[in-house]
């Protein structure tokens, strides 16, 4: 029995180490090419490792064709900024929902949710019409409040299932203690809720930051567009194609997202499981 169990878990690890290199194969074929330069990539075979190191050059190439710092740091500003407030929002919202004596608290609940039901597609001409008529069109506040509106459903989701896990026996003790309402959501709700909103802001931010619909069509210039914007734009620019650079564009740009799950890589591992209850 123990001998088929040790062999039913090589074979277990073994598929799982197949499966794992596939998924990191077109990675690495990311990495390898985008030390070449143009001349090498079109001359060369697919796998060929790179005769030289070229990302200083490749980088100056990225950086005569589109701002890529502007894009990264706009993409950096929207996702930390959209995201806090989106989550500070959510959880007064669900706060409000999960323990205070509110009427119609599904209806509420249902009426911030419903903005993840519809394709996000169908707010791109509303949006686009108001933001021209009020000046908020190729701004970074208008991209901020877009982000900040569309991550509020998510998060409230996630918050309210974890408020309504906190026993109610510790919210009348600190009534009992003479807590007030705001009191108890920041000392109680939200220091117990570190976890799932851990999570929410992991998830918020991959979102923002890879996100290119809103980005193309809400801005135009250099000044607010968003990496992901930025990033389309790289080879179109010149009339070319330079395959290198746009690879090393795509690894630098895809940094913070990895940072920040290897940081919140514990909250999120706990927050996820405990939030779906």
């Amino acid at each position: 029995m123990k001998t088929y169990t040790e062999n039913s878990r090589l074979t277990i690890n073994i598929l799982l180490s197949f499966f794992a290199f596939l998924w990191f194969l077109p990675f690495l074929f990311v990495v390898v090419n985008s030390v070449k330069t143009r001349k090498e990539y079109n001359l060369g075979e697919f796998w060929d490792f790179p005769q030289g190191f070229s990302v200083l050059e490749n980088f100056e190439y990225i950086n005569t064709r589109i701002d890529f710092m502007m894009g990264f740091l706009n993409s950096l500003l929207y996702g930390a900024i959209a995201t806090t407030l989106a989550i500070l929002f959510a959880s007064l919202a669900a706060y409000a929902i999960s323990a205070l004596k509110i009427k119609w608290k599904m209806f509420w609940f249902m009426l911030i949710y419903s903005g993840t039901i519809f394709p996000f597609q169908m707010y791109i001409i509303p949006i686009f019409r108001m933001y021209s008529n009020v000046d908020l069109y190729d701004s970074k506040i208008g991209l901020l409040a877009v982000y900040t509106a569309l991550c509020i459903p998510f998060c409230l989701f996630v918050l309210r299932n974890y408020f309504y896990s906190i026993p109610k026996e510790l919210v009348e003790s600190a009534k009992m203690d003479g807590a007030t309402d705001f009191k108890i959501f920041v000392s109680i709700f939200m220091k117990m809720a570190k976890a799932p909103i851990a999570a929410c802001f992991l998830f918020q931010f991959t979102w923002v930051w890879n996100d290119l619909l809103f980005g193309l069509t809400l801005s135009k210039s250099a000044e607010a567009r968003p990496i992901m914007s930025s990033l389309s734009l790289l080879n179109g620019a010149a009339g070319t194609n330079d395959v290198p650079s746009a690879l090393l564009a795509a690894i630098l740009a895809s940094i913070p997202t990895f940072f920040i799950f290897l940081v919140l890589n514990k909250s999120f591992n706990y927050g996820f499981p405990t939030t779906s209850k």
